[in-house]
Order: C-alpha cells, then structure tokens, then sequence
C-alpha cells in the first residue's frame, strides 16, 4: 500500500486517533499539572499559565483533557473488544447452529433490544456497584445486541454458499466453519460495524458520566468534565465545550478510518469461491 493512496479525510482521522493514543500513553509525560491537583481559580481562562484554562474546582483543563483521553479510549475500546466478540461469535452459532440454538439466541437478543438501552444501562448501574469493570461489562453486554443483530444476517448469506457446505460435508466442526470459512468472508462490514461501535461507546460512556453513572470523579473523563463545567456555560465559559469538541472529533476521526478501511477490504465481499 502506497501512502499517496490515503485519502486526505483518512490521514485526518489517522491525526486524530493517533493524537488520542499519543495522549493516552504518555499522559504522565506530557501533562503539565496532576490530574487531580488543583493549581488555580475557578474557570479561568484560555491563554497565558494554563492553556486551556481550568475547571470548576481550579484544575487544569488541558491536564484533565490528556488524563481523560486515557481513561475514555481505555473503556471504550475495552467494552468494543468484548462486545465485538460475544456478539459475532454468538451470531455466527446462532447462523450456522440454525434451528433450536437460533430461535433461542434471536428472541433473546430481540428481547434485549426492545429494553432502551440508556435507561437499561441506567437502572443496572443505579443497582451495581459503580467500578470500571462492571461499567465495561453492561456497555459491552448491551451493546453486544447490535453486533449480533449485524453479524447474524452477514452469516446467514455466507453459510449457504457453496464452500461453507463443502466443509460441512467434510465434518469440520463449527468452530472450524466459524473461524474459517465465515468469519474471513464477512470483514468488510464487520469492520464498519468495529469502528462504529467503538464510536458509539465513547458516546455512551460521555453520557453515563455525564449522567453520573459513567467514570466517578475525581477520576477524569471527557463526558464528566462536560458534566462538571456545565454551568459555566451560563457564564460564557468555554470549559465544558473543551471536551465536547473532542468527543465528537474522535468519533468522527474513527469514523473517517473506518470508511478508507471499509473501501479497501470491499473485495472480501465476493467470498472463496475457488473451494
């Protein structure tokens, strides 16, 4: 692959994801202040000592932005993996299980789906103890619906084609027609659907911590800092807009990836037809 092959609106979400990881790695390195230290007044502003300004308690806005780009793309990703994961390999049983198996998945996930996932995920976390473990499961869990909703209908169309019965016929085992044959042949929009779920979770954990069930403070995230400046936008104070432009350019960076990825691996979709 050659780099002029990039397309401009792909080299800017590869800027953006990359600042975010960057950000995240070496956020003890390159923060000026603590994460939690409170270094001046209340909400002063942009320019000068501290370059975004502080918070509502005096912290450091851009300290707390770096910290925060951790802890949102750390849980985010986290709840993708496992989501990703229980959901294709669910579905994918479910499609090539048929009968029984698949009723009994499909009217459960359809069951799930019909719940508001917001207020779902509100109430479990309202009941649940508040760390990031469990945090991660429910938005994993929940989010896990979509995926199989998505990876049940590619499956389908992949597990009539012709080598997926030559390798029934063969005896190989499901997991074997899973991992083998359907899985290669289906990750192009399983792709799509990885980026836009991990997008979607950087949303959804802004809005739990906005809500106060997401990330508790002192903690930083970009969805509580929101929440925490909120009020000194009645003041014409820019500190909750910060993070709120950065959520949403870090999930229009990913979708901007997504997209370029999505163009390239389109040949995937014919499947093996040389079995």
């Amino acid at each position: 692959m050659r780099l002029k092959q990039i397309p401009i609106s792909a080299w800017v979400g590869i800027f953006g994801i990359a600042l975010a990881i960057f950000c995240a790695v070496f956020a003890p390195l390159i923060a000026p202040y603590g994460e939690r230290e409170i270094v001046g007044s209340v909400w002063e502003p942009m320019g000068g000592t501290y370059l975004l300004g502080t918070d509502n308690l005096g912290r450091d806005l851009l300290s707390r932005m770096i910290y925060g780009t951790r802890t949102t793309l750390t849980v985010a990703l986290a709840a993708t993996i496992i989501s990703f994961s229980l959901g294709i390999f669910l579905s994918f049983t479910a499609a090539v299980s048929r009968g029984i198996i698949d009723q009994t998945l499909s009217r459960f996930n359809d069951l799930m789906m019909s719940i508001p996932t917001l207020i779902f995920a509100l109430v479990v976390l309202a009941v649940l103890p508040q760390n990031l473990f469990v945090l991660i499961m429910v938005m994993a869990v929940l989010d896990s619906t979509r995926v199989y909703r998505l990876g049940r209908a590619v499956a389908l169309d992949v597990a009539v084609m012709e080598f997926v019965e030559a390798a029934k016929l063969r005896g190989e085992g499901t997991m074997w027609i899973i991992f083998r044959e359907i899985l290669p042949n289906t990750l192009s929009p399983l792709l799509a659907e990885f980026g836009l779920r991990f997008a979607f979770s950087i949303l959804f954990l802004s809005t739990l911590s906005f809500l106060g069930l997401g990330i508790q403070p002192p903690a930083a995230d970009w969805g509580g800092m929101v929440k925490d400046n909120k009020d000194g936008i009645i003041f014409g104070i820019s500190a909750a807009l910060v993070p709120g432009t950065a959520i949403a350019a870090l999930a229009v960076s990913v979708n901007l990836v997504v997209d370029w990825l999505l163009g390239r691996t389109s040949s995937l979709k014919g499947g093996r037809g040389d079995v």
